[in-house]
């Protein structure tokens, strides 16, 4: 069986197992999985595509299309088609319920459910990281300056990339806090 084929299979395995939670959701939508090339240099950079994937999606979502990102850098797997179709469609029902973020805080409200809702688990941070990226973030919350938020969201190494300023923060740090604070709530919960 081709890859893409099982791809297809696992996306809408995750699609139809989570469907029925998406009943106060109108419009409807077609997901498509796009394989992002972020090794080879060209005109991909991994974090300005990663935050137009994320938040930048007005005009897909008018035309109700959701967009299930894989990228080359990473090993493919049957986790990796889940996460990138659970999140994208979560993220879609949260903007649906909550509108477009336009601020730091609402960005990482938004992924930090989907990642969640989704099962991710990729980011593992320590409390004590977990500590200081909340702490440098926390001036920065109300945000809409986009060097400072992808700085916020992606870490030190985009600012380095990009030529931004550095704040300290790891790889993925705004990200990972999202995924951690929307994952402890659920626990509370």
């Amino acid at each position: 069986m081709c890859q893409a084929t099982r791809a297809d299979t696992v996306a809408a395995r995750a699609i139809s197992e989570v469907i029925d939670q998406f009943e106060d959701i109108s419009g409807q939508f077609k997901m498509g999985l796009v394989v992002v090339d972020d090794q080879m240099g060209g005109w991909t950079n991994r974090y300005t595509s990663e935050f137009s994937f994320r938040f930048e999606t007005q005009q897909s979502l008018k035309w109700g299309w959701l967009s299930g990102v894989l990228w080359t850098s990473e090993v493919p797997s049957v986790k990796k088609v889940r996460e990138a179709v659970l999140t994208t469609l979560y993220c879609t029902v949260y903007i649906q319920r909550n509108g477009f973020a336009h601020a730091l805080e609402e960005m990482l409200a938004q992924e930090g459910y989907a990642m969640a809702m989704a099962g991710c688990t990729q980011f593992d941070c320590d409390a004590s990281d977990i500590a200081y990226t909340r702490e440098i973030i926390a001036p920065y919350l109300s945000t809409q300056d986009y060097p400072t938020i992808l700085v916020c969201l992606f870490g030190d190494r985009v600012a380095h990339a990009l030529g931004y300023k550095p704040l300290g923060l790891s790889d993925r740090a705004g990200l990972s806090l999202a995924l951690h604070c929307s994952q402890s709530e659920n626990r509370a919960s």
